[in-house]
């Protein structure tokens, strides 16, 4: 049996006296020199802004703007709301006054009653709400459908949805009344029923894609364990993905009910009857025979239901749909 021989191990060199441990990874870094700072690149440099003259001219290029662009989109308003208080007088008077002279607010009671708004604001909210039970019907489940079943060829059917954005309305318009006028397979004629608004305002490839893009935000995890306690399908999808999902369903709501309301071209096409036209359509068809400053005051109170809703869901809106955007 050879005898083995070891060798003793070298000592580490001792450090010199008064020589600083060595540092490795970032503090070797920070020894050898500062990490350089972050650097931002904007339209002004930080260099300006710190100084008076810079910080001067970057708040009055910012406030002219902003001001701006919120006269652009405010005026309109004013304009509408101002409008109907005017007298026909006041509305041809060239050039128009920026304030009226005198303020009748009777003239909104007599849009009401000339125009029949009762009537059609009752249609529309009828076309609305079941435009957004069908919209939540089936957009929801072709969503979780494409997100969490992963069925065969769902990215091809999803491509193909999308690809439906990049077409203009008006390119499908014909197709679509056609459809509407002679449903094929059953054969029916939708023209003149709600049903015409309600099947087209449900296909929205749009919609579906917020809604996959938010259900694949929802952990794998999650569902996996309700599989485990044997929840099918349908059980998870209305215990856990819905309740989960409220933020971008109310987006979805919100959205397709605002559609709807203000939509015309469609409306006009699919429903000529006076007594099933949208408020849209109705007040079209009788402003030729109104005066100017009753046609204003009844577009007003069109307006009114959908800039409530935006005004007091805007919050809701932004909020689900930037949600899902972001995993982790």
């Amino acid at each position: 049996m050879s005898n083995l021989t070891v060798q003793p191990s070298r000592p580490a060199p001792a450090a010199r006296p008064g020589s600083a441990p060595a540092r490795t990874g970032r503090s070797a870094r920070r020894r050898r020199g500062k990490e350089p700072a972050p650097q931002f690149r904007g339209v002004v440099s930080p260099h300006t802004l710190k100084s008076p003259r810079g910080r001067v001219i970057y708040w009055i290029v910012l406030v002219a703007v902003v001001v701006g662009f919120t006269v652009a989109f405010v005026f309109p308003l004013y304009w509408m709301v101002t409008g109907a208080l005017r007298s026909p007088e006041d509305l041809a008077q060239m050039p128009p006054s920026f304030f009226p002279e005198s303020l009748d607010f009777e003239v909104y009671a007599e849009a009401w009653d000339q125009l029949n708004l009762g009537r059609f604001l009752g249609n529309t909210l009828l076309y609305a709400g079941g435009a957004l039970l069908f919209t939540l019907a089936i957009d929801v489940t072709a969503a979780y459908a494409l997100s969490k079943l992963r069925p065969v060829l769902g990215n091809l059917v999803l491509g193909l949805m999308l690809a439906t954005l990049m077409i203009p309305p008006m390119v499908i318009l014909l197709p679509a009344y056609l459809t509407v006028k002679d449903l094929p397979i059953f054969g029916w004629d939708l023209l003149n029923t709600p049903w015409a608004i309600w099947l087209p305002a449900a296909a929205n490839g749009f919609y579906i894609f917020l809604l996959k893009r938010f259900f694949d935000s929802i952990p794998r995890e999650l569902l996996e364990a309700a599989q485990i306690d044997g929840a099918s399908a349908t059980r998870i999808l209305w215990s856990i993905v819905l309740p989960v999902s409220r933020p971008i369903i109310g987006v979805v709501s919100i959205l397709s009910v605002v559609t709807v309301w203000k939509d015309f071209v469609w409306p006009l096409l699919v429903l000529p009857d006076s007594e099933n036209m949208s408020i849209s359509v109705g007040i079209a068809s009788l402003s030729a025979q109104m005066p100017q400053n009753v046609l204003i005051a009844a577009l007003v109170i069109a307006s009114l239901p959908a800039i409530i809703v935006f005004f007091v869901f805007q919050r809701s809106i932004m909020a689900g749909l930037t949600a899902g955007s972001l995993k982790g």
